[in-house]
């Protein structure tokens, strides 16, 4: 079954941190890996990508307290998320895409910072 699965969310004290993880199942040809997020009432946002020659890319609201990380071309990406803030509060979604033009969503998982 083709799919992306993700784990690591979860309840943190703001300035606390979190890690994400990411796997493919049966995705082929990945040429780049992500995470967005989706808080509540608002549309899905970027957080970061990764593509597979190592470059990465990431929301501003995020640089300089999320990493991500990973190997795209094994379908694994991963988020670490440092001096979280209740505003990083969403679900968080990975993302894949391959040469082929196919775009792959993972189910989402919670991440709540409480004040």
């Amino acid at each position: 079954q083709v799919r992306l699965v993700e784990s690591g969310g979860g309840l943190v004290q703001a300035g606390g941190s979190l890690r994400l993880s990411c796997v493919g199942l049966g995705i082929f040809n990945i040429n780049a890996m992500g995470w967005y997020r989706q808080a509540p009432g608002k549309q899905r946002e970027l957080v970061a990508t990764i593509i597979s020659g190592g470059n990465t890319n990431y929301a501003d609201s995020v640089k300089g307290r999320f990493t991500i990380s990973g190997d795209v071309v094994k379908s694994t990406v991963y988020l670490r998320m440092n001096s979280l803030k209740p505003e990083d509060t969403a679900v968080y979604y990975c993302n894949a895409h391959t040469t082929l033009g196919g775009n792959y969503w993972g189910q989402g998982t919670q991440v709540t910072v409480s004040s």
